[in-house]
């Protein structure tokens, strides 16, 4: 993988390279590759100055507590771990180490955060500005309404925003939700759509003459449609430039997600309701302990009290 390689340094041998590029190929996002192969070249390394030891669960322990000495966070250390772990899985199913070994790293344990993580999240009042802000007399304006209507209505991540089609739109039990969305970890679920959201991206397509395919396309500087589909980045950019002009600045798509979930707990959803809509990792385990189903006639995008002007 041509882009995989050129994020791994010449410091490391072609048969590092070659294990992390097996690592980092199965992997859906390209966030995710950039971070994993930069966890595995700090990994190796490492491992390089330390002689490179056997690999197993006690190297790992001593690789995990190096880099809490370090003063590194939580999140990040459990990323790192997280390469680590799947890289023992691409070499387990390769035959270069054994599966007691495999099990024994992949069965380090993780930092646990201290304290409650906290982030940006805006009010009902500014997520209603940030609905209202785009220029719909033009058609990039027309697009950024919906894209922000989604990601806000929805609680979507960018890259499920990048990838939504026409196909995940569906009638759902008398309302539109996103069907069968593929997330993080390649899992699937289904997220109610609230009708204002719909509605803009009904303007949208229809201004944009769009019937099948991706949803969101790029629009130039013209005000033409271009190309076949979105960018991950395209989307954060959008957001930033409208944090930017909302005087609004440390705002990133995730905190509209962000801004999803508070809404819709303040507007009387339940939690576990919106976690099935973020569809959060602890959430087949939270269904299996409660019984939970997803509620498609009280949604929590019912909750968010916002509507499109």
């Amino acid at each position: 993988m041509e882009n995989s390689v050129s994020l791994i340094k010449p410091k490391l041998s072609p048969a590092e390279i070659k294990i992390i590029n097996l690592v980092i190929d199965g992997l859906p996002s390209e966030n995710s590759r950039r971070a994993y192969a930069r966890a595995l070249e700090e990994f190796f390394i490492w491992h390089a100055e330390e002689n490179r030891p056997e690999l197993n669960k006690a190297l790992i322990n001593r690789y995990v507590k190096i880099l809490r000495d370090h003063k590194l966070s939580s999140a990040n250390i459990n990323q790192k771990l997280s390469a680590i772990r799947k890289l023992a899985t691409e070499a387990e199913d390769n035959n270069l180490i054994d599966s007691k070994i495999a099990n024994g790293i992949r069965a380090v344990k993780g930092v646990p955060f201290r304290g409650r993580r906290t982030g940006n999240w805006l009010t009902k009042d500014e997520a209603q500005m940030w609905l209202d802000a785009p220029d719909t007399k033009t058609l990039k304006g027309v697009r950024d309404r919906a894209l922000l209507a989604v990601l806000i209505g929805c609680g979507l991540r960018r890259a499920e925003a990048a990838m939504l089609s026409f196909s995940h739109i569906e009638q759902r039990e008398g309302r539109w939700a996103i069907v069968d969305i593929v997330g993080k970890r390649d899992k699937m679920r289904t997220v109610p759509m609230p009708s204002w959201a719909k509605a803009t991206i009904d303007a949208w397509t229809y201004a944009a003459h769009l019937q099948e395919g991706f949803i969101f396309r790029r629009v130039n500087k013209g005000m033409r449609m271009m190309g076949e589909g979105f960018t991950e980045q395209a989307i954060y950019n959008i957001v930033v430039g409208y944090a930017e002009k909302l005087a609004a600045q440390g705002i990133a798509p995730h905190d509209l997600r962000r801004t999803f979930a508070k809404l819709a707990h303040k507007g009387g959803s339940p939690i576990d309701q919106i976690q099935l809509s973020l569809g959060h990792d602890s959430i087949q385990t939270t269904e299996k302990y409660l019984g939970v189903e997803q509620d498609l006639t009280d949604a929590p995008c019912d909750h968010l009290g916002l509507k499109i002007r």
